[in-house]
């Protein structure tokens, strides 16, 4: 995929606009953690020495150097290099590095997108007791974990809630659909009230469309993976291909437009009134709109209507990880454990808005108490991982395809579910 991360894609595009309390990612809590097992020695607390490899994609990343001083000015022995790999490459990199034995001593990665590296010979599991695995939102944590053995540690996190224009709400007398048979009508009433559609849907049809529609099964009921077979054709999956076409098909959303970068500047000037998206849009807004507390009298956040299975969203975010092969696993390890500190986190959060991935940082004064962070906290209560096998990216491309066939009309939910499980089925599941 030329994107590991939308939340990349969009920054590395369009920038972002650090507006103090303003520029919001988001993060969650599911079910409880998964146990994870490990048989690395466990790591003490002595100053790390040596030289410390570090790749990350551009974005998040850029201000790390910054937000590790102190780590630095602890372990004055250790030289720290750090090497940013623009979003759309960063992967394809990071691959060809690890195939060819030069990959780095710690990496980033994208909890929904990082499947395919979380294997032994890739990366060294994650050494017991060097953190808390309940003290993380539970699906980002689970998120890196394959057979009882956790290979990432969580960094930040988001996932999509609504963005609407609480302007034209207002001024249509309604309010944030909480189930899906409300959505439709609260889009028209958006429309109605002056917005030419009422929804800003992605019209990418890729992997993200995909991983929209997956949201959507869960919604509804259905799974997508299940004691190790694809399950794609249920009456779930009908259910969420059937409901995202409703949009195009009740002419609330069009086909043609807006693209994922047109997204907010249709949204500010009124051609659309709603997004289903990540919380850093809501600090870019301002941006867009070109006038500085514009966000503040014009938008407001919502969880994601219910299905018949209740809200559910997926986890999203950053994590890090420490390549089998890095020569200095042990500063590597302190490094992570470093970045998974509440304070730390806070920090970054500080630097660069990325949310925090672990619980109790949110209690922190900068992030607590945000109006418009609270959709996506009450979202984040229900999130889940999207599957750790292999395949599934190239799986959540091919039903973003599909998807678009549905929304134009010329093919049903139920055809285009039996086509992404065949196909989901002659690829299987990567398992080794």
């Amino acid at each position: 995929m030329s994107h590991p991360s939308r939340r990349g894609a969009l920054k590395l595009s369009a920038g972002l606009a650090l507006l103090g309390a303003g520029a919001l990612t988001g993060c969650g809590r599911g079910g409880a953690t998964t146990a994870a097992k490990s048989s690395a020695a466990p790591v003490d607390d002595s100053p790390a020495t040596g030289t410390l490899n570090v790749w990350a994609a551009q974005g998040d990343a850029d201000v790390l150097d910054k937000v590790v001083k102190p780590f630095k000015a602890a372990n004055p022995k250790l030289t720290v290099e750090f090497t940013l790999i623009p979003n759309a490459e960063y992967y394809t990199k990071l691959q060809s590095a690890i195939a060819a034995g030069k990959g780095p001593d710690v990496a980033q990665f994208f909890p929904e997108s990082q499947a395919q590296f979380l294997d032994p010979s890739i990366l060294r599991a994650v050494p017991d007791g060097l953190v808390d695995s309940r003290s993380f939102f539970s699906s980002l944590w689970d998120a890196g974990v394959v057979g009882d053995v956790a290979y990432t540690v969580p960094w930040y996190a988001y996932t999509y809630a609504l963005v609407y224009r609480s302007d034209l709400a207002a001024k249509a007398g309604v309010k944030a659909p909480t189930t899906w048979a409300q959505m439709v009508p609260f889009l028209k009433a958006l429309q109605g009230a002056g917005a030419g559609h009422g929804l800003g849907a992605d019209i990418g049809w890729d992997v993200f469309n995909g991983q929209d529609v997956a949201m959507y099964a869960w919604q509804a009921g259905g799974s997508l993976l299940s004691g190790g077979k694809w399950t794609l054709d249920t009456p779930g999956m009908v259910d969420a291909l059937t409901y995202n076409a409703s949009f195009f098909t009740s002419k609330v959303a069009d086909t043609s437009g807006p693209t994922f970068l047109d997204a907010q500047p249709y949204f500010v000037s009124g051609k659309t009134a709603m997004m289903i998206t990540g919380p850093w849009v809501v600090g870019q807004l301002d941006t867009a709109a070109k006038k500085e507390g514009w966000t503040a009298a014009h938008v407001a956040t919502a969880p994601l209507p219910a299905g018949s299975s209740g809200s559910v969203s997926f986890s999203a975010g950053g994590t890090w990880g420490v390549l089998a092969d890095g020569g200095n696993p042990d500063a590597a390890w302190k490094f992570v454990r470093y970045l998974a500190k509440p304070g730390t986190q806070v920090a970054q959060y500080k630097a660069y808005s990325s949310l925090p991935a672990v619980v109790s940082a949110w209690n922190d004064p900068a992030i607590k108490g945000q109006p418009l962070l609270d959709a996506f906290l009450t979202q984040l209560k229900n999130t889940r991982a999207f599957p750790q096998v292999t395949t599934w990216q190239q799986v959540a491309t091919r039903l973003g395809k599909e998807t678009e066939a549905v929304a134009k009309g010329t093919e049903s939910a139920a055809k285009a579910a039996a086509n992404v499980q065949a196909y989901a089925e002659s690829l299987g599941t990567g398992a080794k």
